[in-house]
């Protein structure tokens, strides 16, 4: 029976997954508090539709393409030197802007923790504490990293399912029926960011030596499994913290400490030390896998981009090019965990939504004879598809750009 598995497969599936699925998670219920459980399902299943139709459509740009050929040559190759351009801001924006997220929820629970041993130290160190500490993972090396990430990520697999086993009994029908239609949109940027994995097509691409019907089943596998756990996750949560009041989950969106008050609030409401740990060492491996696998890949990306090599002068430069930037945003703007997922998903937005929709119309109706293998995988819809999409992308980027002004 174990030997018909098809061990690759489900490596792929689990690639989705591990990228989609971050510290990202931990926000969605705060960013989505004012629209309510009930109202924010709909948005939940739009993006899901929205970002896993636009990850199709990146492997289909991607096939017309020699094999390893990243999101920045697709831009090159079919929009020219301005769709480059545009690809390349984007994508250090996102890596940035989750970075100082991810920073700043870790330094913020880092702090929280240690003053719950009864050591207090100041949120500058914290940053530093848990960006240092992880940074050096990735400093060591790809194995080093590798053999990290797979620990963590079966831990957090596992409390996962403990969690939501546990938190089901607690939950409130009465809360779930809360919410506010009117702010269905108001979490929308935190929520693309969520099913984020469009990065790593062009990888498994070549790893599945461009089996266009195993690629398929992995995108659409690997990306319901997020959307099943974001539903049970929501559904846990704003069934049981308060939606409004002085520490409810409307009031967390607008705190500087989003994520040490979530813990601390699920913590006090139930009541069992066994939850509040679980809660704890949950919230801290979600952070460290997304902050280890968002530094591996920004410092990837940048020692190609400066043409040097991870060693000697090569590594300081990468490495301060790396940090140093979202390390700066967080030391001044320390409660920047939901407003930098938000910049975020407006960078997703372009560099996921609008790109893919513009590379295909062009390659698809301007640019096919230039292209040897248009046409060996179509995502069906034509051009009313494309046109919607790339006017949901353009929405998404005009309400997290709104949102963020305001």
């Amino acid at each position: 029976m174990f030997a018909k598995i098809d061990t690759k497969f489900v490596g792929g599936v689990l690639l989705i997954v591990g990228t989609a699925i971050g510290g990202g998670m931990l926000a969605l219920p705060i960013a989505t508090a004012e629209a309510g459980f009930v109202n924010s399902l709909l948005l939940l299943f739009v993006c899901w539709f929205i970002m896993t139709v636009s990850a199709l459509l990146v492997l289909e740009v991607n096939l017309w393409l020699p094999a390893n050929t990243n999101i920045i040559s697709m831009a090159r190759m079919l929009l020219g030197r301005w769709g480059e351009v545009i690809a390349w801001v984007s994508y250090l924006l996102l890596f940035y802007s989750v970075l100082a997220a991810y920073m700043a929820g870790g330094g913020d629970f880092l702090s929280s923790l240690l003053h719950s041993l009864g050591l207090r130290i100041p949120s500058w160190v914290a940053i530093f504490l848990f960006s240092g500490v992880l940074t050096y993972v990735v400093y060591r090396g790809i194995h080093y990293v590798d053999y990290v990430n797979r620990g963590l990520m079966f831990g957090k697999f596992g409390i996962y399912l403990l969690l939501v086993m546990f938190l089901i009994p607690f939950i409130s029908m009465s809360k779930l029926k809360e919410g506010n239609i009117a702010h269905l949109t108001s979490g929308a940027t935190v929520m693309i960011t969520s099913f984020t994995f469009a990065n790593i097509i062009p990888s498994l691409r070549t790893y599945f030596h461009s089996d266009v019907i195993k690629l398929r089943k992995v995108i659409l596998i690997g990306s319901l499994i997020p959307l099943v756990c974001y539903l049970f996750w929501n559904l846990t949560i704003m069934g049981i913290l308060p939606r409004t009041g002085q520490h409810g989950l409307i009031n967390m969106l607008h705190s500087q400490h989003s994520t040490s008050e979530f813990v601390t609030q699920l913590s006090k409401l139930l009541n069992s030390s066994f939850i509040a740990l679980l809660a704890r060492v949950f919230t801290s491996i979600c952070l460290a896998t997304s902050f280890l696998a968002s530094v591996l890949s920004l410092s990837d990306f940048l020692t190609d981009g400066f043409r040097t090599a991870k060693r000697g002068k090569g590594n300081i430069l990468v490495y301060t090019a790396t940090l140093l930037p979202p390390l700066t945003v967080v030391l001044f703007y320390p409660g920047a965990f939901i407003g930098a997922l938000s910049y975020a998903g407006v960078c997703c937005a372009v560099l996921f939504i609008v790109l893919p929709s513009m590379m295909v119309w062009f390659g698809r109706y301007h640019r096919a004879t230039h292209l040897l293998h248009v046409g060996k995988f179509r995502v069906k819809g034509g051009k009313v598809l494309l046109f919607l999409l790339g006017i949901s992308g353009l929405f998404f980027v005009g309400y997290g750009l709104r949102s963020a002004l305001l």
